[in-house]
Order: C-alpha cells, then structure tokens, then sequence
C-alpha cells in the first residue's frame, strides 16, 4: 500500500468524522428546544421514552446528544432513571440509521451528488435565517464525500487481490469462537481509540465489501464497535455526577448483555440477517465466478448495517421488561457521595467532560444556576437567623448562645466561599460552552446567564456584609438596639426575603407564566421602606433614642437589604431580557 493512499485512507475518514459532527450540531441548533421539549412530553412510559430516544436519535444522528439531554433531565426531576434508562435503549436503535447512510454510501458512487449540495449550502450559509440548513447541507456532504472517497480507496487499494492482506485474515480460523471473541475486542479497542464507531464501522464496510474480511468477523467487530463506543463514555462520566455515570453504566450494561447473548446464537442469527438482505455465506469466487462473487461481497454493507439494526431491536425487546432491575443494579454499583451538598461548593448538574454537546449544555447550566439561585435565599434565610440570635443580646450571653451565634456566622462564610466558587465554576462552563459554533438564540442565552450569576454573587456579597455587621455589633460594646429598630429590621428582611422568593419562582418555572410587575413592585416597596427608615433614623438620633453610632449601623443593615433588593431585580431583567425602564 503506497504512503498517498494511507493518507487518503485517513484523509476520507476524518472527513467522515467531520462531516457527520457538523451535520448533527446544526440539526442540534434548529431543533435543540424542541426536541427538549419531546423528550420532556413523551416519555410517560417505558414504550413511548424508547421510541422517543429513537426518534431523537434519528433526527439528530447523535447517541451523545440523545444522552446528554437525558441525564439533563434526570437532574432536572424531570424523568426518573428508569425512563432515562428506555430513552438510551431507543438512542441505540436511532444511531443504527448511520451505519445504513454509509452502506448506502458504500453500494453507489455519491460523490458526484455532493458538489451540487456545497454550492447550495454556501448559498444559504449567507442567509441569516437559513443558515443551520447550509451547515447541516455542509455536513451531508462532506461525510457522503468521505464515504465517497473511502469506497473509491478501497478499490484502489485492490485488498481482494493483495495476497498479504489474504493470507493475513485467512489464518484465522472462520468457525473458531476464539477468533470471533479476537475480532470483537479488536473492535472495541479501534473503537475506543479513534473515538468514533462510525469510522470503525466504515473501514469494517471496506474490509468486507472487498472480500477480505469474512463476514463473520466483520459482525465481531461490529459488536466490538458497540462495548467501545460505551468505555468512552464511562471513563468521561467518572469525573460526572452519579445520575450521569448511572447512564453511562445502564448504557454499557445494555450493550455487554447484548453481546453476551448473542455469542450464543452467532451463527443462526447471522445467517438470518444474511437471509434477510439476500446474501449467500457460502458462495465462493472459485465455485461462483469473479462477477457473481463481486456482486455479492456488494451487499455486505447492508448486512453489516442489518446486524447493528437487528441486533439493537432484538436486545431492546429483551431487556425493556427488565429497566427497573437494571435501575437497581446501577444504582447498587454506583452509590451516591457521602457529602453535605448544603455546605459542597461543586457543581452537581453540569456534568463536566461527559458527552458535550454545545446547544445542549445550556440546559445543564440553567440547572446550576438555579440551584445557585436557591443557595443564596438559604443564606440570606441565615443572616435573618443570626438578627434573631443577636435580638436576645439584652439577656446575658452565656456560652451556648455565643457559641450558636458564631457557628450560623462561620457557616454564612463559608457560603459567602460557595457563592464565589460557584460563579467562577458556572462562568468557567459557560466560556467553554460559548467557544463553539452556538445559535443566536443560545449565544443570548449565555450572555444572561453570565449576568445573572454575577448578580447572584453579589447578593451573596449583600448577605455576607449584612452578616458581618451584626456580627461587629453584637461582639462590639455599643448599645443594643431598641425593639422599634429590631422591628424595622425584621420587617425590611421580610420584604428582601419575599423579593428573593419571588426570584427563585422564575428561575425554576417558565418566564411566559411570571409575573415581572411583582418583582420591580417590590422593589419599590424596598426602596420606599429605606428612604422612610433613613428620614426617621436621623429623627431618632436627633431624639436621643439611641446613639449616633447604633444609628449608622442600623442604616448599613438596611442599605445593603436594598442592594440585595437591586441585585434580584438585575437578576430578574437577566432572565426575562426585560428591563424595569422598558415597562415604565
């Protein structure tokens, strides 16, 4: 084999992978929402999740994609494991319409259909409207032009006349478990290293459309191809959650199982498909004559692309009545961290390194964000604790309340910590996220969330300084305050918290079902209430109520309840894409 067409070999092969990568993320970005929303809407059942993940699948030519908005929901709430489970059964079926698209690709010359496709594509690439259809154009045809080429290198390469090549697969013996066992994990080592099951697919198309390879070991490196695709997979999903990794490992149990029971039944299950497509096992070039032997080695492409479909359908069929004990056996592998997800600042819904998907990996962040959203409530719900514990200062401190009031202070530090880890985390994401070929729509959506996570930490800022100034006052000597100011205090708290609820009650539901008027009339109210206290404090003070220095710490507590109050509506505007002055 010369240099020029090993190169040509790779060349056509990564221009597979390319071209199938671009098709799949452009149809991710006309129909991300939506299939969101299918996958959401449609699996009430263990039935209808499969055909669901199929369907998803066969859109978008992406298992990944299928899986990644699947573990996305799980950590939603939105689907438990078991439907997730039938949704990644129905992703295996779906993916099985590639390996047909290449044999297609391998029986007739496609190339000269594919030019036609770039000149269009590049039309509609400068229409702003239609331009995902130019890239998902680009993409169909660079992988048809890839499987051009690779059909026509595989002639070129003449592999069914290269004696070495011959005697090199005919030293393994055809009716030898071992050698069906060597090709399988032959197939999920190439798999597992070159990072694509179609590119290993398509060189098992040409191995076998030339004659070389028999068809029995093709089938073995199919089924390799199937382990290898998920061992990728489970080694991404270690550094992931445990309801991401639950899915990696359903996904590899499924496909081992399959394996499994199919080494049992081999060979008849085999000469079925054979059967199906109309393929003759035993036809030789000796006994059939070159042109009879050509025509049929042509087939093997559909039988190979048979197989992968038949064999997914008949092991969906088998372990789909068995999805809640497969449930139970990932959930008994694959036990949950011991951790204090309260006082843990990891990210626990953005499943880092596992199965990126772009248009997708928003969902993801939204999740965080909102669990981000909800922390910073709890710690403002923290500091209204620690006013309450500083109230009874008129009482002698003894140690168990000094002791209480210092702990819920170190425990609303380390929140404070949370809140800036947590930004930076988010933020972190969403760049990588924001580096790859997004949507209009989605690029809007990045950019508001990195200004609602701005905010949210600075409301945590906001809480943490409302902490640390009753911490100063209440380890400090200056007076107490009265009951009227701990009264206003509790009072302006109440509103802050109200404000903070109704938030939260956005970020967690739909923008369509919120009301926005709510939230900048409590605003309002906020700013209202503080322009009142601070005329009276100037009052009192002049009354001699309480000292000058009492005063002024009781106006930072409220001023900053009012920034508090600013920071919710920014976050507010951030998500609605409304401003307050818009509505006015």
């Amino acid at each position: 084999m010369s240099i020029w067409i090993l190169f040509k070999l790779l060349g056509s092969l990564a221009l597979l992978m390319f071209g199938m990568k671009s098709m799949s993320e452009s149809l991710q970005k006309m129909a991300g929402p939506q299939l969101r929303h299918v996958l959401g809407a449609m699996t009430t059942n263990r039935f209808t999740g499969m055909l669901t993940g199929m369907l998803v699948t066969a859109s978008v030519q992406s298992s990944t994609a299928t899986t990644v908005m699947t573990v996305s929901f799980v950590n939603a709430g939105l689907l438990t494991l078991a439907q997730a489970i039938s949704v990644i059964m129905g992703a295996n079926i779906g993916t099985t319409l590639t390996a047909w698209i290449m044999s297609a690709g391998f029986s007739f010359n496609i190339t000269d259909f594919v030019y036609p496709a770039f000149f269009i594509a590049i039309i509609l690439i400068y229409y702003k409207q239609k331009r995902y259809i130019g890239d998902f154009l680009f993409g169909i045809a660079f992988m048809f032009l890839g499987l051009g080429t690779l059909r026509q290198t595989g002639i070129d390469m003449n592999l069914g006349e290269n004696q070495a090549v011959l005697e090199f697969f005919s030293s393994f013996d055809p009716n030898s478990f071992g050698t069906t066992l060597l090709f399988l994990l032959l197939g999920g080592i190439l798999t597992f290293c070159v990072q694509s099951s179609a590119a290993v697919m398509a060189i098992t198309m040409i191995l076998c459309s030339s004659g070389v390879l028999p068809i029995y070991q093709g089938i073995a490196l199919v089924m390799g191809e199937n382990i290898g695709t998920t061992v990728t997979s489970n080694l991404a999903a270690l550094s992931a959650n445990t309801q991401a990794r639950r899915a990696a490992l359903a996904h590899m149990f499924f496909n081992v199982f399959g394996v499994v029971w199919i080494l049992f039944v081999f060979r008849p299950f085999v000469d079925m498909v054979c059967g199906f497509v109309g393929y003759d096992v035993t036809m030789t070039k000796e006994a059939a004559g070159a042109h009879a032997f050509i025509a049929n080695a042509a087939k093997l492409s559909f039988v190979l692309a048979a197989f992968h479909t038949c064999f997914n359908v008949v092991n969906t069929f088998i372990l789909i009545w068995f999805i809640p004990q497969i449930e139970k056996l990932v959930c008994w592998v694959i036990k949950p961290k011991k951790v204090d997800e309260e006082e843990d600042f990891r990210l626990h819904f953005i499943t880092a390194g596992f199965m990126k998907t772009p248009e997708l990996s928003v969902l993801e962040a939204q999740k965080e964000i909102q669990a981000f959203s909800e922390r910073m409530q709890r710690m403002f719900n923290m500091v209204r604790e620690l006013l309450t514990l500083s109230s009874s200062e008129t009482a002698k401190k003894n140690s168990a309340q000094v002791g209480d009031f210092n702990k819920l202070f170190t425990r609303i530090e380390k929140y404070e910590g949370i809140s800036d880890n947590m930004e930076l985390e988010i933020a972190k994401y969403l760049d990588q996220v924001g580096d790859a070929h997004l949507s209009d729509d989605t690029k809007a959506k990045i950019r508001a969330m990195l200004r609602e996570i701005s905010e949210l930490e600075s409301i945590g800022d906001a809480c943490y300084n409302i902490a640390r100034t009753i911490s100063r006052k209440y380890q400090g000597k200056q007076d107490h305050f009265t009951d009227k100011q701990y009264e206003h205090l509790h009072q302006m708290m109440e509103l802050t918290d109200e404000a903070l609820s109704q938030m939260n009650r956005l970020m967690n539901g739909r923008k369509d079902a919120y009301d926005v008027n709510r939230t900048f009339n409590l605003e309002n109210e906020i700013n209202n209430y503080r322009n009142q206290l601070k005329s009276q404090n100037i009052n009192d003070v002049n009354n001699h109520e309480y000292t000058y220095a009492v005063g002024t710490i009781y106006m930072d507590i409220i001023r900053e309840c009012e920034k508090l109050g600013d920071y919710v509506v920014n976050v507010v505007e951030a998500r609605m894409g409304t401003r307050q002055k818009d509505l006015n």
